[in-house]
């Protein structure tokens, strides 16, 4: 993978200790294609093997942390061969960043939607903007959450309550989403103040025993996880065949409320 490739799509800034990725379609609202999806994971796996970075900001550049997934890319797919391939890179990226052997924290402002959302969801702490909105939205167009939102749902808030949002597909505000523990803390004012006061109080701590600490759960959940995302991506390859996707995906070039059959 050449490094032309991936710097279009993510902004990379080291920073001391702190090394900060900022996906980089804002045209797009930094919806995930294979491209960007890919230069995530390289740039992470960069940095997993510095012994300067102990933490890792993920953040979007202009008014969103990302939309999810590219659905004008999902549009286009005809061979159920490249629909495995991306689901091999989200699942790559997800585990790549659950177990990075950094602290890593979600700056989140705008929509965290879908795969977006289960991208935050997957670092150890997420800050939101006042604004924000957060989503695990897959059920609009008939398909399950991947990039592991069945494990990191059901890990934060247990089976029921897990299910009962992934069904309903609801959008929260940053508070709802506090209330629920899928966030850790709500920006009051500047997002970017209440992430330098995180960022210079973790470096204050011990942070090695830090690490060690996720290094120790993420090596446990690990099973579960690669398990998860296996069954997420066959589960999402029956679903990307159903009426039901096709009519999701339909109403939403047509902006207007799918109607559904259940098959």
């Amino acid at each position: 993978m050449k490094d032309n490739f991936v710097t279009d799509k993510v902004n990379v800034k080291i920073n001391g200790r702190v090394a900060t990725l900022e996906m980089n379609r804002p045209e797009a609202l930094n919806a995930l294609d294979v491209e960007l999806l890919r230069g995530l994971t390289y740039k992470l796996k960069e940095i997993c093997v510095s012994d300067e970075v102990d933490i890792v900001v993920l953040t979007g550049n202009g008014k969103a942390f990302s939309a999810g997934g590219d659905i004008k890319s999902m549009i286009s797919l005809q061979d159920e061969n490249d629909f495995l391939f991306i689901m091999d890179c989200i699942n790559e990226l997800i585990v790549t960043l659950y177990s990075i052997p950094k602290l890593t924290i979600s700056a989140v402002k705008g929509a965290a939607a879908g795969l977006g959302f289960c991208l935050a969801l997957a670092t150890d702490y997420i800050i939101a903007d006042e604004s924000s909105k957060l989503a695990m939205n897959f059920i609009g167009i008939g398909l399950v959450p991947d990039g592991g939102g069945h494990f990191f749902l059901e890990k934060r808030l247990g089976e029921v309550k897990a299910k009962q949002l992934i069904w309903d597909g609801k959008v929260m505000n940053a508070e709802e989403a506090l209330q629920l523990g899928l966030i850790q803390e709500i920006s009051k004012g500047n997002l970017h103040e209440s992430l330098e006061t995180r960022i210079s109080d973790w470096l204050e701590r011990p942070i090695q025993a830090m690490i060690k600490t996720k290094k120790i759960l993420a090596e446990k959940n690990r099973p579960q996880l690669l398990k998860i995302l296996e069954l997420e991506k066959y589960g999402q390859q029956k679903m990307h065949q159903s009426y039901d996707h096709q009519e999701g995906i339909r109403a939403f070039i047509e902006k207007r409320s799918p109607h559904f059959l259940g098959k």
